[in-house]
């Protein structure tokens, strides 16, 4: 049975707001909830309210639900040590409700801190590094190395009984093999077209390392609104995360980027990528769509900018309770 994660978009609204969406979001029946962790938004203006931050208070202003990033960058802008101490302290506080989702970035969020934007193979690499740095903490070593990312005796002096699992973003099939060998599952887009060869991909690569898959999470953007037309008008800013290149070539303006994106995404192909309707069966059965790819978690990220708080309220009234009773819970 697939579960259901809500995502928080921070380069949508402000974290004030955000807690109170993941406050209703527990409410409303969503079993995690996940956020972006970026330094910029996709376009100006925008948000982009601190990830780590966020997360310790919504974890003290929820009960039930598990709490993660979708997903953290690991290349320069944070160092692996620094991720593993706080996930660390995370499950300490919220023990047995974290996860960690972990990808290459993109230059949008690294290069206003002064790193020259590599290409693929060397975010791959770095990725992995920092994937075995990360859980070799976690397992109570204490870590001398050089490299990319070079410590001194790093030594997690606070550790939790249980690390936090792993989701290991791919776009890509080195990203679904690293995923395989370090992460505890896969997260994708849900992509009908990309999606079904990366999970293939991912299971392939488990099963050389000799180990079962883990989960596979999928992820996907809606919009909800009143009339159809409010709901795209809500979630047209969202044309600027759009175009492929942006997530391996040096872009980093938000204001050259959305530019750009409006030159090239139309709104039909941004219907087409996200799930924008006013009508509540269609936000199911395109999630449904999902889980028959074979996801075990859905992540719906809401850019309702019509109204969040409104959207929840339809998801919490119709949405899920028409997916799990189409799934017999």
């Amino acid at each position: 049975m697939a579960r259901y994660l809500y995502g928080a978009a921070h380069e949508q609204f402000p974290p004030d707001d955000l807690l109170r969406q993941a406050v209703e979001a527990e409410e409303a029946g969503f079993d995690g909830i996940a956020c972006s962790d970026h330094f910029q938004p996709w376009w100006e203006p925008g948000e982009s309210g601190m990830a780590w931050v966020w997360l310790g208070a919504v974890g003290e202003a929820t009960s039930r639900v598990s709490i993660g990033t979708a997903v953290t960058p690991a290349l320069s802008r944070y160092h692996p040590a620094l991720v593993a101490q706080a996930w660390a302290t995370l499950e300490v506080l919220f023990p047995g409700r974290t996860f960690l989702g972990v990808g290459s970035g993109e230059s949008l969020n690294e290069s206003p801190f002064g790193a020259d934007w590599p290409p693929p193979a060397v975010q791959l690499v770095a990725m992995e590094e920092a994937l075995e740095l990360i859980r070799r903490l976690f397992a109570g070593e204490r870590v001398t190395q050089g490299g990319r990312f070079k410590t001194k005796e790093a030594y997690l002096h606070t550790r939790p009984e249980r690390p936090p699992p792993i989701y290991v973003s791919a776009f890509y099939k080195g990203a679904a093999q690293i995923a395989a060998r370090f992460g505890d599952g896969l997260w994708t887009l849900g992509d009908p077209e990309s999606a079904p060869e990366l999970i293939d991909e991912y299971k392939g690569a488990c099963s050389d390392a000799g180990k079962e898959p883990g989960e596979v999470i999928l992820q996907a953007q809606f919009s909800w609104a009143s009339d159809d037309e409010a709901a795209l008008e809500g979630a047209r800013v969202w044309k600027g995360a759009q175009p492929e290149e942006f997530y391996t070539e040096d872009w980093h303006d938000p204001r050259a980027m959305y530019e750009h994106a409006a030159a090239q995404v139309s709104d039909d192909d941004l219907e087409e990528k996200l799930i924008v309707s006013s009508d509540p069966d269609e936000h199911a059965e395109r999630i449904r769509v999902l889980e028959e790819l074979g996801a075990t978690a859905v992540c719906v990220m809401n850019v309702s900018g019509a109204d969040p708080h409104a959207a929840i309220a339809t998801y919490r009234e119709q949405v899920l309770p028409q997916l799990r009773a189409a799934r017999g819970r």
